[in-house]
């Protein structure tokens, strides 16, 4: 029996937030013609999900993919569509030939701000995972051990966005502080439906004046993964940071991925 091919679930993810952000195509319109299809979610969920906040489950995600891409067709734009989460359903739903593969991922160069409500839920989410200014647990300090291990770098954390500021739940090493959102990385990187890769903090404009960078600790390497509570909102991420700029391979993209899918399994335990 043949093995179905499907796509990374923030893959998908990041070509539909990429693919709903073109000219011409509206988010009131994307959620009307998503419900239409049968889909379940709320306009403030699917408004998260065009936005990167919120992970919804596969059929959502590909009701999503299909109502974003007959829009781009009302429109007949020439744009890359959304794509679909495995090969059958891009075959199934006729945009077969750019809404499926392992392309490399567009660059997002702006993610809209999140409406109020779904920041409000967001937090809903942290809350109920139960770990927010908690102690230090074995079950995640293993995992940033471990990531700090096998790439070298000087810390690991996993960090948790609350409302005002940054909270570590687990670290390895000297970086890694309770620090005010607005100047955290990770803050960052839970607007992106994956992983944030910073070679060096001093040639990134978004952080090249960040305290963080200019002053102690002076974060220069960071790359984290974002992580999901409860309903799929981004609440945190795992991230391995450095004082010295390096470069991140495809392989170590994947790696990263895989120790936050240990750290998902815990915060869903």
């Amino acid at each position: 029996m043949k093995r179905e091919v499907v796509v990374d679930a923030n893959r998908q993810h990041w070509f539909t937030v990429e693919a709903a952000s073109r000219p011409g195509v509206d988010h009131d319109d994307v959620w009307t013609n998503y419900t239409s299809m049968g889909g379940t979610c709320g306009d403030v969920e699917v408004a998260a999900y065009l936005n990167g906040l919120l992970l919804l489950d596969r059929m959502q995600r590909d009701l999503i993919a299909h109502a974003v891409n007959e829009l781009l067709d009302d429109i007949a734009s020439s744009d890359c569509r959304a794509h679909y989460s495995s090969e059958a359903v891009a075959l199934a739903s006729g945009y077969a030939a750019d809404s499926f593969g392992d392309d490399a991922c567009p660059d997002l160069a702006s993610v809209r701000s999140a409406p109020e409500e779904a920041e409000t839920r967001r937090l809903d989410s942290l809350r109920k995972t139960g770990l927010l200014h908690t102690p230090a647990e074995e079950r995640f300090d293993r995992i940033t051990r471990r990531a700090r291990d096998h790439f070298g770098v000087s810390s690991a954390s996993i960090a948790l966005i609350g409302e005002e500021d940054q909270f570590i739940k687990s670290v390895s090493g000297p970086i890694g502080q309770n620090v005010p959102r607005e100047i955290s990385f990770c803050n960052e990187t839970i607007r992106f439906a994956r992983t944030m890769i910073v070679d060096d903090a001093l040639l990134d404009q978004r952080f090249t004046a960040n305290p963080l960078v200019t002053e102690a600790p002076h974060i220069r390497f960071y790359a984290g993964h974002p992580l999901t509570g409860p309903g799929g909102w981004r609440i945190g991420t795992l991230c391995v940071i450095d004082d010295k700029p390096r470069e991140f391979s495809r392989e170590d993209e994947e790696e990263l991925r895989s120790l936050a899918g240990l750290v998902q399994v815990e915060l869903s335990s």
